[in-house]
């Protein structure tokens, strides 16, 4: 690195691995989502396992999940695959539930089949602004707190790597505000794959983001 330029921020934002609500088809909030399938945890494993390898995250300081437990699980699957920090202690995982996925209100352990008979299903292409459900989120609610979320963490650990185990929609709030590449558009459509990894760089704060890495899952 050259004199005088400060260590680069890094956010690896890890989607959890299958969860069994999605397998389920149920609203897979606070009370829909009951952790992993089997399959998930093998995803999980599968990427610890080449961060381990490859070490190519280089020296993770700190490390992430959301409040919901299929993010929890992930997250312990990994942390001791993603080395040490500095000191020489073991990653702890870290829970803030502005990293979860849309706050769902009563639409939450539905299936989407039930979700459909009891509530209009918003629009979001058309109105962004509408509420999932009673006591739910709106698509501009959600993308604005969730990466109110990840920027805050990014701040608090400048200069770092830091590991986040979060969901689909976060990593597709964080396209909409950190590369602003269709911006007309509310909603990206983007099939963000379990256990895949999105890497968002930047030198310092107040600067913009670069993306180096969508989609990434274990080969």
């Amino acid at each position: 690195m050259p004199e005088g330029l400060a260590a680069p921020t890094k956010l690896v934002l890890v989607r959890h691995g299958q969860g069994t609500c999605n397998v389920n088809g149920v609203i897979g909030g606070p009370s829909g989502c009951s952790g992993l399938t089997g399959e998930g945890r093998a995803q999980a494993e599968e990427l610890g396992l080449r961060l381990r390898r490859s070490g190519e995250l280089g020296t993770v300081g700190s490390l992430y999940a959301s409040t919901l437990p299929r993010a929890i699980e992930t997250a312990e699957i990994l942390a001791p695959m993603l080395g040490v920090r500095r000191d020489d202690a073991l990653l702890e995982v870290r829970t803030d539930c502005d990293l979860c996925e849309l706050h769902p209100g009563e639409a939450d352990a539905l299936t989407w089949e039930e979700f459909a008979v009891k509530f209009p299903v918003p629009d979001w292409d058309t109105d962004p602004t509408q509420p999932i459900a009673p006591g739910g989120e709106s698509w501009t609610e959600f993308v604005d707190r969730a990466t109110a979320g990840v920027t805050r963490v990014a701040e608090c650990h400048a200069g770092e790597t830091t590991v986040v185990v979060c969901h689909a929609g976060v990593i597709e709030a964080t396209m909409l505000r950190f590369m602003p590449v269709a911006p007309n558009r509310p909603r990206l459509g983007l099939r963000t794959r379990h256990a895949s990894m999105t890497v968002w760089e930047r030198q310092g704060q107040g600067q913009g983001w670069t993306l180096g890495a969508y989609n990434d899952i274990p080969r």
